[in-house]
């Protein structure tokens, strides 16, 4: 939720008002982009501390620049459209125009990946508390079962694969229901 709303403001902001605040807001996001997104959420951690709800602070600032851009191109597309410009001219304010018009028409992409980020976000979070920057030991965490069952892999080796196995299930799953999800009723995609 971090990155879908910190990320879809900045983006609304950068590609409706131009100029400046997207000068400033792109090259932010530039910067976002260049750290792979791991190492960024496990800088973050530190900086904030360990724990599974700083652990998705992290995550979420971390997808803050995917859903920036994607926003900032779908308000490009909306904001160049002919019923937009009819707005304009009818007189209808900046405000309205953003509300009525350009964010309805462009969140759609949007919504769209944010069930995709959702499977990237668990396999970071899961990573994470793999590496030990997650929740600490008393609490059950993906990452950290399958961190602690490595100890036992020649005489247990289901505590390692079944939360191994958890984890690709359930991230498969949602790649699935996103496909789903960004077809329409006809089978086509959108």
């Amino acid at each position: 939720m971090i990155g879908l709303g910190v990320g879809s403001l900045l983006g609304l902001i950068a590609a409706y008002f131009g100029r400046a605040a997207d000068t400033i807001i792109s090259r932010i996001v530039d910067v976002l982009l260049s750290i792979p997104g791991l190492l960024l959420s496990m800088v973050i951690v530190v900086a904030l501390g360990f724990g599974s709800v700083n652990a998705a602070i992290a995550v979420g600032i971390a997808s803050v620049a995917m859903f920036a851009r994607l926003m900032r191109s779908e308000v490009l597309r909306v904001k160049a459209l002919t019923f937009v410009e009819s707005s304009r001219h009818l007189g209808v304010g900046s405000a309205g125009v953003l509300w009525r018009h350009v964010l309805p028409n462009s969140y759609g992409p949007v919504l769209s990946m944010t069930t995709l980020q959702f499977g990237a976000s668990i396999l970071w979070i899961a990573a994470l508390s793999f590496l030990g920057y997650g929740a600490p030991p008393p609490y059950p965490e993906w990452g950290l079962l399958v961190a602690e069952g490595r100890e036992y892999i020649a005489s247990s080796p289901w505590l390692t694969l079944l939360p191994g196995v958890v984890i690709i299930l359930t991230v498969l799953s949602i790649s699935r229901v996103s496909a789903l999800i960004s077809q329409d009723p006809d089978g086509a995609d959108t």
